[in-house]
C-alpha cells in the first residue's frame, strides 16, 4: 500500500512538536516563564535562605520574577535573606533575563561548535529584537563577549574598591554580583550588611563605585544593534551609523544629561538628599540617579526623601527606560522620540514621520503608539489596583507600578509590605515590560497576519 508524498515526508522528518510550530514571539514568553517557574522551585528550596526554611511560594515567586525581568524589586533583602545558593540563582536568573536565554544557548552553540538551526535563527533575531537573518550569529557572538568584557572590566573594579571593606573574597563576590547586575539593569544588591534594603546608600559620593556601575548601567541599556553598528558600521570606508543607532545615542544622551541637571537643581538643597555633600558629590549623585532611574533600580538616595518634582521625574524616566534590544526595559527611548517625531510632522501638516532623512514606515509608528498606550493603561490599573487592595496613596502605587513595569526596581519602601494579590500584580507588570507589550500581544493572538490585505472603508471622525 503506498503512503500519500504528506504521510512519506511526515515519518521522515518525525514528529513535531508544538515548540517548532510556535511564533517566535511564543516562544520567548514561554521561555520567560519557563526560567521564572525554574527559578521559583529553586528559591522555594530550603537551601536557598540564610534561616534554613523555604521562602514560600509568593517570595520565590516574585524574586524569581524580578530577578529573570531585570527589575530590582524585592520584599526581603537580597544579603540578609538570601543563602550564597539563593544569591547565585538570583545572579543566574539576572543574567539569563538580560541577555535573553535564546543567545545565551546559541553561544553555548558556538562553543560547541554546533551549526544554528534557521529556526533557532528566528528565534535568535525575535530575542534580539532583529527583523531580518542577517548577521544574527555574528551580532550574537560580539553580545556574548561584549557583554563579558564589560562584565569583567566592571567586575574588577569593584573587587578591588569592594575588596578594602569587604576582604579578598567578599570583595569579590560582590564585584561579580553587582556588575552583573549593573549590565544586566537589575538592580539587585549585596551590601545588606550596611543596611537593610539601603541599596548603594553607604556608598553615595564615591567615585570608583558610581561611576563604575554608571557606565556599566549605560552600555546595557544601548542595546545590542547599537553595539553591533559602532563596531561594524563602516560603508565603503567610512563609518555611517545607521538611524536607529543615532536615535538612540542622541536620545540617550539628552535623558541622561537632562536627568541629571534636573536631580542637582531640584535636590540641590535638599537636606535628606543632596544638601549635605558638596558640590562634586552632588554632581555624582545626580548624574547616578538620572542614570539609574532608566529601568538599573540601584539607589544611592533615599526616592522617598526626594521632592515632589524629582518624584515625578523619576516616574517619567522609569517609564521611558532604556533602548530596544538591551537588558533594559520600559516603554524604549526610540518609542519617545518616534512618537514625538510623528507628532511634530502632524502638526506641520505632513503624513510622513522622518528622521536623518529617512522616513518610519506607519506600522512602526503604530507599534510605538501601542507600546506607549498600552503601558499607561497598565500602570494606571495597576496602581487603581494597589490603591484598592492595599489601601496605598495613588500616587507611591503609580511610583511602584511604573517602577515594576519599567523594570527600574526603585521604591518609595511600598513593595515589602504589599499583600500577596498586590505583589502578584506587580510580578505581572515585570514580566510585561521585560517581555514587551507587543510580543505579549502576538503571542496571545491566535493570528499574527494583521488585516491581510484588507482595505476597509475610512470613517470621519474629530480629532482636537
Amino acid at each position: 500500500m503506498k503512503l500519500s508524498y504528506k504521510i512519506r515526508r511526515g515519518l521522515r522528518r518525525g514528529p513535531r512538536s508544538p515548540l517548532g510550530r510556535a511564533a517566535p514571539v511564543r516562544v520567548m514568553a514561554a521561555g520567560f516563564a519557563l526560567v521564572i517557574l525554574l527559578g521559583t522551585a529553586l528559591l522555594c528550596l530550603p537551601a536557598a535562605t540564610q534561616s534554613g526554611e523555604s521562602a514560600g511560594v509568593i517570595t520565590a515567586l516574585f524574586t524569581a520574577t524580578s530577578a529573570t525581568c531585570v527589575t530590582g524589586l524585592v520584599v526581603e533583602d537580597t544579603y540578609l535573606f538570601w543563602s550564597p545558593f539563593g544569591r547565585w540563582v538570583i545572579l543566574a536568573m539576572i543574567q539569563v533575563g538580560g541577555l535573553g536565554f535564546m543567545t545565551l544557548a546559541a553561544g553555548l552553540a558556538m562553543l560547541l561548535r554546533r551549526r544554528i538551526s534557521l529556526r533557532q535563527r528566528r528565534l535568535l533575531g525575535a530575542s534580539l529584537n532583529m527583523d531580518g537573518l542577517s548577521g544574527l550569529v555574528r551580532l550574537a557572538r560580539r553580545v556574548l563577549f561584549g557583554s563579558l568584557a564589560f562584565e569583567g572590566a566592571g567586575a574588577l573594579i569593584l573587587w578591588i574598591r569592594f575588596a578594602r571593606d569587604y576582604g579578598f573574597w567578599g570583595g569579590l563576590e560582590r564585584g561579580i554580583f553587582h556588575a552583573v547586575s549593573a549590565f544586566c539593569n537589575a538592580g539587585f544588591d549585596m551590601l545588606g550588611d550596611q543596611g537593610a534594603f539601603r541599596s548603594l546608600g553607604a556608598y553615595t559620593g564615591d567615585f570608583a563605585v558610581t561611576l563604575t556601575l554608571t557606565a556599566l548601567i549605560v552600555m546595557g541599556g544601548l542595546g545590542f544593534f547599537v553595539w553591533g553598528d559602532l563596531y561594524g558600521g563602516k560603508d565603503d570606508g567610512r563609518r555611517r551609523l545607521q538611524t536607529h543607532t543615532k536615535i538612540v545615542l542622541w536620545s540617550t544622551g539628552l535623558l541622561l544629561a537632562g536627568g541629571a541637571l534636573f536631580f542637582l537643581a531640584a535636590e540641590y538643597n535638599n537636606p535628606d538628599t543632596l544638601g549635605p555633600m558638596s558640590f562634586g558629590k552632588k554632581a555624582l549623585s545626580a548624574l547616578f540617579q538620572s542614570a539609574t532611574t532608566r529601568t538599573a533600580g540601584f539607589a544611592q538616595l533615599d526616592q522617598a526623601a526626594l521632592t515632589g518634582p524629582s518624584k515625578a521625574m523619576t516616574v517619567g524616566l522609569m517609564f521611558i527606560g532604556g533602548s530596544p534590544g538591551s537588558t533594559a526595559g520600559g516603554v524604549k527611548t526610540v518609542t519617545l522620540a518616534v512618537l514625538l517625531t510623528a507628532a511634530l510632522s502632524a502638526l506641520r501638516g505632513s503624513y510622513q514621520t522622518t528622521v536623518d532623512g529617512r522616513r518610519i514606515p506607519h506600522k512602526l509608528v503604530m507599534d510605538a503608539l501601542s507600546v506607549f498606550v498600552f503601558g499607561i493603561v497598565f500602570v494606571s490599573a495597576g496602581s487603581f489596583f494597589l490603591a484598592i487592595a492595599d489601601g496605598t496613596g495613588l500616587s507611591e502605587a503609580l511610583f511602584e507600578c511604573v517602577s515594576a513595569f519599567g523594570t527600574s526596581g526603585l521604591t518609595l519602601g511600598l513593595t515589602p509590605s504589599l499583600s500577596a494579590p498586590s505583589l502578584l500584580m506587580l510580578a505581572g507588570l515585570m514580566f510585561l515590560g521585560r517581555v514587551g507589550v507587543i510580543t505579549i500581544g502576538m503571542a496571545a493572538m491566535a493570528r499574527q497576519g494583521g488585516d491581510r490585505g484588507v482595505r476597509y472603508p475610512e470613517a470621519r471622525v474629530i480629532i482636537g
